[in-house]
């Protein structure tokens, strides 16, 4: 919930769909009652006793308001002032505070600009340093409305952006070159007590009548270039496997990191 929509409809549109989720039994994370709420992760059983920690921010390059900001008694976004050491030693701090063994934990940042391919500087850094000195297991990154770049750091899933998998925005001109129309579903399969990646089954779709379909042929090879020419620079390539399916190759997979 940590995005630059979700008070749009101020502080009672967010008490609804916290609200909403809490009776569906939907995990939330990200943005809450107040500032301890926000900062808190979403908890997901996995087999065994293992579990998923989810941990949500926000920060101002994505349009997210400063006041939108949980308070210490007041609602809102779990918003991140810098993408300093300080707020990885936070994290540091909070997840150990709750990690057992076998847990997972997932770093979800919302950062950055709607359109274009560049990736920050500074994203780099903090998604490095999340994974070295947090203990942070993947890095889940969105607000660019098309996928990015995907690098695998020292054996860990970093998605800097991962595009639009559900959106209202068809028939909206002026950015057609980004394809934002096609989305994709992230399929990791993770390594219980290392957290690290083995695998990342990816599949293509495009949105059509706020509809997802199975992308077609041209379309998947379309993302597998983008992500190979986006991914050069990490390492990282694509392999197609079947229909609207791929996979990632990555430098060093398959050796000791």
């Amino acid at each position: 919930l940590a995005n630059n929509h979700v008070l749009d409809w101020g502080v009672a549109g967010l008490d609804e769909t916290l609200q909403t989720l809490a009776a569906s039994g939907i995990g939330a994370a990200g943005a809450g009652a107040d500032r301890a709420a926000a900062a808190a992760p979403a908890v997901l059983p996995l087999a065994g006793k293992a579990r998923v920690l989810v941990f949500a921010f926000a920060t101002a390059s994505s349009a997210v308001p400063a006041d939108w900001g949980a308070g210490e008694a007041s609602p809102g976004v779990n918003l991140l002032a810098a993408l300093s050491q300080r707020e990885v030693d936070d994290l540091a701090a909070r997840a150990a505070e709750l990690r057992r063994p076998g847990d997972l934990v997932v770093a979800s940042i919302h950062w950055g600009g709607n359109w274009g391919y560049d990736i920050a500087p500074a994203h780099v850094a903090f998604a490095h340093a999340l994974i070295d000195s947090a203990g942070v297991d993947l890095v889940h990154g969105h607000s660019s409305h098309h996928p990015l770049a995907i690098e695998v750091y020292r054996g860990k899933l970093v998605l800097y952006g991962c595009g639009d998998f559900v959106n209202d925005y068809e028939g909206i001109g002026g950015m057609e070159r980004y394809r934002a129309e096609l989305g994709l579903m992230y399929l990791p399969e993770i390594e219980p007590g290392s957290g690290r990646l083995l695998e990342l089954r990816m599949s293509a779709f495009a949105r059509r009548r706020l509809r997802l379909c199975s992308a077609s042929a041209a379309d998947t090879r379309w993302l597998c270039a983008l992500l190979d020419r986006e991914g050069r620079r990490f390492g990282t390539r694509t392999r197609a496997r079947a229909a609207n399916r791929f996979v990632l190759d990555w430098e060093g997979r398959g050796r000791a990191h």
